[in-house]
């Protein structure tokens, strides 16, 4: 059953990248932008952790906390440059 569905749950995924990232080219303003940048980490991390169940690694679900970690500490940065102009006080 697995095998059936994995190949399914890539390409919806891969769908929902794709609309992200015209979102992100063609999104009208900056806000709109770094949504699209948060949730393309997002689909980022459901791809490795698909790749991972698909594969039986570890090492991927890894890469995914990283991704996550990073993803969330630019949203953060950029959401506060938008507020502030400024990152560091």
């Amino acid at each position: 059953m697995l095998n059936a569905v994995l190949p399914i749950a890539f390409a919806l995924v891969a769908g929902a990248v794709a609309l992200t990232l015209w979102r992100l080219l063609r999104g009208p303003s900056a806000p709109d932008r770094i949504l699209a940048l948060d949730t393309l980490y997002v689909n980022a991390i459901a791809l490795l952790v698909l790749l991972g169940i698909h594969l039986s690694s570890a090492l991927y679900f890894e890469a995914a906390l990283l991704i996550a970690l990073m993803g969330f500490v630019g949203t953060v940065a950029l959401c506060k440059y938008l507020l502030r102009g400024d990152i560091i006080e």
